[in-house]
């Protein structure tokens, strides 16, 4: 299927305070968002630290959300697993929480076959109604969706895309070739952002659009406007700020360039670490040279 939610769609953060999900600061990060022109939220993506979240937290992370969004933002949930039961029960709750639709990485540590992959994703298919993206990102599973096996997701009635982050565009551009008019592709790599879009993907999956989420929407409207000039002076300016936002592992940067803005994102769980002191003055260096406001 197609068309499930082009533009840009936020790989959220989740706040954290000593007692739990800080549900106050989630609900102003959210609007911001909205405000931003941002079309979805991805919650519970690995932006969230959903792996050293609770599954009560999970839950309550969920519900809060599609409550707070209100119909007026997608609201997509972070659902992917090593184990497909896991993963299927995981989807199974955000269809029944009113999630929009779910993002299911490939499992992790296992290695499983291409075969394995398509049997993952058509067990989490058949599960629900709502529509699913698979996401490829072998630097952290391991495993590596290839275009044919892509192109047979494209088959299974809800499968609305991909998140493309193998860095590879050799590859991507074989996906996209293969999937064209069948299934949508998403840039998961802020870096590549705007040559997905060019050779036809639908929309991205930002971390960077957490701070910065108009200037990324402007750039995703000049592509699809064709104005490539226009959009390429927009990704140029961002590319230092995103460049920023991976100093260290995602979402260490871009916890702390939130609480840079003015928000009270709190620090990642254990055991990732607050961002080191020598790499918050490049990040805050960057956030102000790309026009955002710091406290």
């Amino acid at each position: 299927m197609t068309g499930f939610c082009d533009g840009i769609i936020t790989a959220m953060i989740t706040p954290f305070t000593e007692k739990g999900v800080n549900f106050e600061e989630f609900g102003k990060m959210i609007e911001y968002q909205i405000e931003g022109g941002t079309d979805g939220l991805v919650v519970l993506g690995t932006t969230g630290e959903p792996a050293t979240m609770t599954e009560a937290e999970k839950t309550e992370t969920i519900k809060y959300a599609v409550k707070k969004a209100a119909g007026r933002i997608k609201i997509i949930v972070g659902t992917g697993s090593n184990d497909t039961a896991k993963a299927v029960a995981a989807s199974v709750r955000a269809e029944e929480l009113g999630a929009d639709g779910v993002l299911a990485v490939t499992p992790y540590y296992n290695k499983c076959t291409q075969k394995g992959l398509f049997e993952y994703y058509k067990a989490i298919c058949e599960a629900i109604k709502i529509p699913v993206i698979a996401y490829n990102v072998p630097s952290r599973t391991a495993v590596n969706i290839l275009p044919e096996t892509v192109e047979k997701l494209a088959t299974l009635p809800n499968m609305a895309g991909i998140k493309e982050a193998s860095g590879n565009m050799a590859q991507v551009c074989e996906t996209m070739r293969r999937i064209r008019g069948k299934m949508d592709l998403f840039s998961g790599e802020d870096f590549l952002n705007l040559p997905m879009l060019a050779i036809g993907g639908a929309g991205l999956i930002s971390v960077t659009s957490n701070i910065a989420p108009a200037l990324v929407k402007k750039m995703y409207n000049l592509v699809k406007a064709n104005k490539l000039d226009e959009a390429n002076e927009v990704q140029d300016f961002l590319l230092p700020l995103e460049d920023a936002c991976f100093l260290e592992v995602n979402p260490i940067p871009i916890k702390a360039a939130y609480n840079m803005i003015g928000f009270n994102a709190g620090v990642p769980r254990s055991p990732l670490t607050e961002l080191e002191e020598h790499n918050k003055k490049i990040l805050l260096e960057k956030i102000k040279a790309a026009g955002l406001k710091t406290v």
